[in-house]
C-alpha cells in the first residue's frame, strides 16, 4: 500500500471547493465533513488559494468572504491561520447577524413592537380561556404587564445595543434569540438580501448542522433567489448535530445544482476507533470513514458494571486496566473523562436541583452557560461573592460602579447635585446583598434576586420579573397548580430559583470547563489521546436520551415507537449522535464504562451488532 497516497485520499475535495469558489460561476455546496476529517485545514487552504485568484477583485469592489464558525475560539484559530487578512470576515453567527442588522434601528423597533404585541395578545387569549386565580394566570398577568412595560419603553429608545458575548440586561439591549430571529426575518426581505450579497458574495458556515433552522432557511432562500451572485458553502455533519434548533434535514433536499462533496478520511482516530464509529452511524446513513494508513491500530474496550455505589473507584479501576492493556501509564494521570449527558454532570457535581427543571424544559443556553438568567448570577453576583470572600473591597466597588443602576450615567445625570446620595445608596444596597451570606448562610437564588430588585442595585433579567414582583397572596391556595397540570416556564424558573447559591458556583465551574468532566457540547471539535466515556442512564434520568435502549438492554418506549411511525426523531437517535461525538474524540485509545441493571443483555446486544469483539468486553 502506498501510505502517502492513501492518506491524501481526500485532497481532490479541496480542489472541488476551490472550483466552487469561482466569482464568475459560483457554485454553492454542502461539504460532508465527519469527525477528524481535517475540515478546518480544508477551509483555510481553499480560502488561501481563493485569495491568490480572486483577492484583488473582491478588494477592488469592497467585498469580503464571510466565514461563520461555532465558537469564539474557533474564530480566533481560523483568523490566525488566515493571517488576520481583512479579506475574510470570521465571526460567530450572533456577531455576524448583528453586524448585518444593527444599522436598521427603526426596522428593529418595528419588529420588536409587532412581536411584543403578538406575545401579549397570545397571553391575553390564554388568560381569557384559562382559570383565573391560578399560579399560571397570575404569572401570565405579570408577564403581560412586563411586556407592556417594555413595549412602552420602546418608544423612548433611540438605538438598540447588543453584545454577542454579554448579558444584554439594559432596556435598550436585545437578547441573543431576538438577534437571530430578527436576522432570519429581515433576510426574507429583498433589500436585506441584496445588502448581504453586496458585502459578502460568499458565505461559508462551519458546523452548519447546528445553525438555527429558521436562520438557515433564510440563508437558503437568499441563495435560491440569487444563485448567480451569491455562494453559500455549508460545512457539517448531521451526525454531530447537538442542538435541537438546528435544521434536522440539512443536506438532504438541496438543489440539484449544488455540489455535495464528502471527506472520507479520518485523520484523528486510529483504525479500531474509526471502525467503531462507522458502525455506530451505519444505521443512520452510508457515510463511512477510513483511517490514515500510518496510524497504529488503537484500542477500544467496553467495561460493563451493575449500578455500582462507588463509581469513582470503578472508573479508577478502568484507567488502571487501560494502562496495562495499552501499555500506556499516562492512562492513570492524563485521560479525559467524557460524560455523554449534562444531567449526569449535574448529579455528580451537585447542581442537579438548579439544573433539572431548566433541562427538562429544554431552556436554550443552559448547556453552554450562556442563558441570560443564570449569567446574571455567574457573571455579576458570583464575582461580588468571590470578592467578599477575599475581602477585596476594591473589586466590589468596581463591579458596583460599572453595573449598578444607581451608578449609571442616567442616574448620575438626573441627580448631579446629590451624587453622594447615590454612592451611599449603592453602598447600602451592596451591604444588604452581602448580608445574605452572613453566618455561613447559603441564600436561595430567589432571595438574592428579590434583594437586588428591592434595592435597584442591578437590572434583573427581564424574564424573571413576573416571579420577583408577583404578589403571592393573590394566588388561590386550592388552585396552586398550573392549569391542566401542565408546567409553565414560570414554574420551571421557580423551581430553579428555589435552589441555594452554592449550586450556581458548581454550575459555573462545570460550564466554564473547570471540572474533571466534559460533555459532547464541551468537546465538540476537540481531541484527546486517551478518552474514557461514561454511560449511566440512572444519572442521566433519561429525559431525552437512553443508552440502555441504544445498547438493547431496554425495549423502545411507546413514545419511541410513535415517533418512528411519524418519522420523527427518537431518543435512541439522539443518543446515537452523542455516543458518536464522544467516541470520535479519541486519538489513541478509548474506554467505555456502561452502568446498567442488565449488563449481560448489553453484552449480548453489542456483540450481535458487531460493535465490539468478545475480547473487548469486560465486566467490572
Amino acid at each position: 500500500m502506498n501510505v502517502n497516497s492513501d492518506n491524501h485520499f481526500d485532497d481532490h475535495i479541496d480542489e472541488d471547493i476551490i472550483e466552487c469558489l469561482n466569482l464568475k460561476n459560483p457554485k454553492s455546496f454542502f461539504l460532508f465533513a465527519g469527525a477528524g476529517s481535517g475540515k478546518t485545514r480544508s477551509l483555510v487552504e481553499t480560502l488561501s488559494e481563493f485569495k491568490k485568484n480572486n483577492g484583488k477583485q473582491l478588494r477592488r469592489y469592497g467585498k469580503r468572504v464571510a466565514i461563520i464558525t461555532y465558537t469564539n475560539a474557533a474564530c480566533e484559530e481560523i483568523k490566525s491561520r488566515l493571517e488576520y487578512d481583512s479579506l475574510f470576515s470570521v465571526s460567530t453567527i450572533h456577531s455576524f447577524i448583528w453586524d448585518l442588522i444593527k444599522n436598521f434601528q427603526s426596522d428593529i423597533k418595528d419588529w420588536l413592537t409587532i412581536n411584543l404585541k403578538e406575545q401579549i395578545k397570545d397571553l391575553e387569549l390564554q388568560n381569557k380561556n384559562g382559570r383565573s386565580g391560578t399560579k399560571t394566570a397570575i404569572n401570565r398577568e405579570k408577564s403581560i404587564e412586563s411586556k407592556k412595560k417594555r413595549l412602552e419603553n420602546l418608544k423612548s429608545i433611540k438605538s438598540f445595543i447588543y453584545n454577542p458575548n454579554g448579558d444584554n440586561r439594559t432596556r435598550d439591549s436585545l437578547n441573543h434569540s431576538e438577534v437571530i430571529n430578527i436576522g432570519a426575518s429581515f433576510l426574507n426581505n429583498d433589500l436585506m438580501q441584496k445588502i448581504l450579497i453586496k458585502g459578502f458574495p460568499i458565505l461559508l458556515i462551519d458546523e452548519s448542522q447546528d445553525t438555527n433552522k429558521n436562520l438557515m432557511n433564510a440563508f437558503l432562500l437568499v441563495q435560491k433567489m440569487h444563485s448567480n451572485e451569491f455562494l453559500l458553502g455549508l460545512f457539517g455533519d448531521t451526525m454531530q448535530r447537538i442542538y435541537n434548533d438546528g435544521k434536522v434535514d440539512l443536506g438532504i433536499d438541496l438543489p440539484e445544482d449544488w455540489m455535495k462533496p464528502a471527506k472520507i478520511m479520518n485523520h484523528r482516530c486510529p483504525p479500531r476507533i474509526v471502525k467503531l464509529i462507522n458502525k455506530i452511524r451505519s444505521s443512520v446513513d452510508q457515510q463511512q470513514q477510513r483511517p490514515r494508513a500510518d496510524k497504529k491500530e488503537g484500542t477500544v474496550r467496553l467495561f460493563l458494571s451493575n449500578n455500582s455505589p462507588n463509581k469513582d473507584l470503578t472508573e479508577k479501576n478502568v484507567t488502571e486496566k487501560m494502562a496495562i492493556i495499552t501499555n500506556d501509564s499516562l492512562w492513570c494521570s492524563d485521560s479525559k473523562t467524557l460524560i455523554l449527558e449534562h444531567h449526569m454532570a449535574a448529579s455528580r457535581m451537585g447542581f442537579i436541583d438548579l439544573f433539572e427543571p431548566l433541562y427538562k424544559a429544554d431552556v436554550h443556553g443552559l448547556l453552554d452557560g450562556s442563558i441570560p438568567e443564570l449569567r446574571f448570577f455567574t457573571q455579576l453576583i458570583l464575582p461580588i461573592k468571590i470578592a467578599k470572600d477575599h475581602e477585596d473591597q476594591f473589586s466590589i466597588a468596581r463591579i458596583a460602579r460599572t453595573y449598578s443602576n444607581l451608578m449609571s450615567k442616567q442616574s448620575m445625570s438626573e441627580k448631579k447635585d446629590n451624587q453622594l446620595d447615590l454612592i451611599q445608596a449603592t453602598n447600602e444596597a451592596v451591604s444588604q446583598l452581602l448580608s445574605l451570606w452572613e453566618n455561613n448562610n447559603d441564600p436561595l437564588l430567589i432571595d438574592i434576586l428579590k434583594c437586588v430588585a428591592k434595592t435597584n442595585l442591578f437590572n434583573i433579567p427581564h424574564s424573571l420579573y413576573p416571579i420577583v414582583y408577583r404578589d403571592e397572596k393573590k394566588i388561590i391556595k386550592l388552585e396552586d397548580t398550573t392549569e391542566n397540570g401542565e408546567t409553565t416556564i414560570f414554574d420551571t424558573w421557580e423551581k430553579c430559583l428555589s435552589t441555594p447559591f452554592s449550586q450556581i458556583i458548581k454550575y459555573d465551574t462545570y460550564t466554564t470547563d473547570q471540572s474533571n468532566f466534559a460533555t459532547h457540547q464541551g468537546v465538540k471539535g476537540l481531541e484527546f489521546p486517551r478518552v474514557i466515556v461514561i454511560i449511566d442512564d440512572s444519572e442521566a434520568k433519561g429525559f431525552s436520551f437512553s443508552y440502555e435502549r441504544l445498547f438493547g438492554a431496554k425495549e423502545k418506549t411507546t413514545t419511541d415507537l410513535k415517533n418512528i411511525k411519524e418519522g420523527k426523531e427518537t431518543s435512541i437517535e439522539r443518543t446515537r449522535r452523542l455516543f458518536y461525538v464522544t467516541c470520535s474524540r479519541a486519538k489513541e485509545s478509548l474506554a467505555i464504562v456502561a452502568y446498567s441493571s442488565n449488563p449481560e443483555k448489553i453484552k449480548k446486544s453489542v456483540l450481535a451488532e458487531k460493535w465490539f469483539d468478545e475480547k473487548e468486553i469486560e465486566f467490572i
